[in-house]
């Protein structure tokens, strides 16, 4: 039995080899005083927690400042919870804290996905379609630009554009008796 190298009454059950600048040490301890000597973190929460990552990328390091203390004290009008409180737990109360939050939240999500628009997976088979869709889409936008701006001939050949192309999504639909 190895003894305590600080108490020398109890038994060592803690064994610590340090390697410092090349020199190794060795630390034989008893639970109690390495705890004393804070050699060991007995706790047993895990290293990586959801909360730490957004209280770290929320720019709690600025504590204190007028800007942070305003967006700490942010409140969701529907659950009662504060943006500091988000900080903590790392999650929202509910589906308003978004709108709650947004400003704050849009530049996280930029920082951990890349985007804040939730663009999600299309199954390959749907793929074509999905990006036929997409691009109807953004030629009713230029449509609307045109058609604000009075440039009707233009216009025109956008809405023939896209009648053409919701006829031939229309047709790909009835072919493989997918009603949408």
């Amino acid at each position: 039995m190895i003894l305590c190298q600080e108490c020398r009454r109890n038994e060592a059950n803690i064994h610590i080899i340090k390697n410092v600048d090349g020199k190794q040490s060795e630390l034989n301890l008893c639970e109690q005083c390495a705890r004393k000597k804070e050699e060991l973190d007995f706790s047993f929460e895990p290293q990586f927690s959801l909360h730490k990552l957004f209280a770290s990328m929320l720019g709690q390091s600025v504590r204190g400042s007028r800007e942070e203390m305003t967006a700490a004290a942010m409140q969701c009008p529907s659950c009662g919870l504060t943006f500091a409180q988000f900080g903590q737990i790392g999650r929202l109360g509910c589906s308003e804290c978004f709108s709650a939050f947004e400003g704050r939240l849009k530049p996280l999500l930029r920082r951990i996905h890349g985007s804040c628009i939730h663009s999600g997976k299309v199954p390959s088979r749907a793929q074509n379609r999905v990006n036929i869709l997409r691009e109807i889409d953004q030629l009713k936008e230029e449509l609307q630009v045109k058609i604000q701006g009075e440039e009707f001939e233009e216009a025109a050949l956008l809405r023939d554009r896209v009648r053409a192309m919701e006829g031939t999504v229309q047709e790909d639909l009835t072919e493989k008796g997918d009603p949408q």
